[in-house]
């Protein structure tokens, strides 16, 4: 059986290794087929392809964007994405620029609660001057105010809390046709992580399946038995191809493992069959 990892990071974003590490790690886990899928940017990919040709392991081109759906974030992942797309890169540009205005009033808001010199000391964790919300966690778990990466979230980075800035991203509808229009296929990413309930999702699902979305991840690093037989079901309902991804960033705390993932139930409707 070929096995396929479809959603993982580096530094490019929130990850922690650089694009050539993963691909080697992708390899030494025995994966057939990995995607290097960042947040917003596709800036590791060439770093990835070449080291990926070296050693001769198949890499997808993807991007994980972030999206607005009935003013919630979502996360869409674009597989197969073509990087020189002016209109894919205009809308991550987009998107680059609100995180570095997010970055900032982040750090405000955690120095008014105490938290000096959070821009700093976060910019020092971060590899690049993409500074997301997981580099203020690990920040604040490293300084000690956390003692994990949930009860940072809990405490000081959603909603209202002192760190909590809401998302400007743009609305799921542009993000899926900005993946399109680079020739890639949209998933919906770790559908049952967002804060909602089961019919929320259902509802979810199908705004997105209405607006062009072409799979959801029904396997993901953190998945139960369980969780893949009711979001395989959602795919089947809403006639939406099947992808997995085990959504490794290489973080310490993170209990996630590059190709560790669960059997998908329904081989012959996944997102990869056309491809391989």
């Amino acid at each position: 059986m070929m096995i396929i990892d479809l959603h993982n990071h580096s530094y490019y974003s929130d990850g922690v290794l650089s694009p050539s590490e993963v691909v080697r790690l992708a390899k030494k886990e025995g994966c057939d087929v990995f995607a290097l899928t960042d947040h917003d940017t596709t800036d590791g990919l060439a770093e990835a392809q070449q080291q990926a040709d070296e050693i001769g392991l198949k890499l997808v081109h993807g991007v994980e964007v972030s999206a607005m759906c009935s003013k919630m974030t979502v996360h869409i992942v674009g597989l197969g994405v073509d990087i020189n797309n002016t209109t894919l890169q205009a809308g991550l540009k987009q998107h680059q620029k609100f995180r570095r205005v997010r970055a900032e009033k982040m750090a405000r808001g955690l120095g008014g609660a105490g938290v000096f010199n959070a821009m700093e000391k976060t910019q020092a964790i971060a590899k690049t001057d993409m500074i997301t919300r997981t580099h203020f966690a690990q920040m604040l778990v490293q300084e000690g105010v956390c003692k994990d990466m949930r009860s940072v979230f809990k405490r000081f980075l959603t909603g209202k809390k002192p760190g909590g800035v809401g998302g400007k991203w743009a609305e799921y509808d542009e993000v899926i046709a900005w993946i399109h229009a680079a020739g890639g296929q949209a998933v919906l990413a770790h559908p049952l992580r967002y804060r909602m309930t089961n019919t929320k999702v259902k509802r979810l699902l199908s705004h997105l399946a209405g607006a062009g979305l072409d799979g959801v991840e029904v396997v993901t690093g953190s998945s139960s038995a369980d969780e893949i037989t009711l979001v395989s079901q959602w795919a089947k309902e809403f006639k939406l191809l099947s992808s997995q991804g085990s959504d490794y960033h290489g973080w310490p705390n993170q209990r996630v493992a590059i190709g560790k993932l669960m059997e998908m139930p329904n081989s012959e409707t996944t997102i990869w069959r056309d491809w391989l």
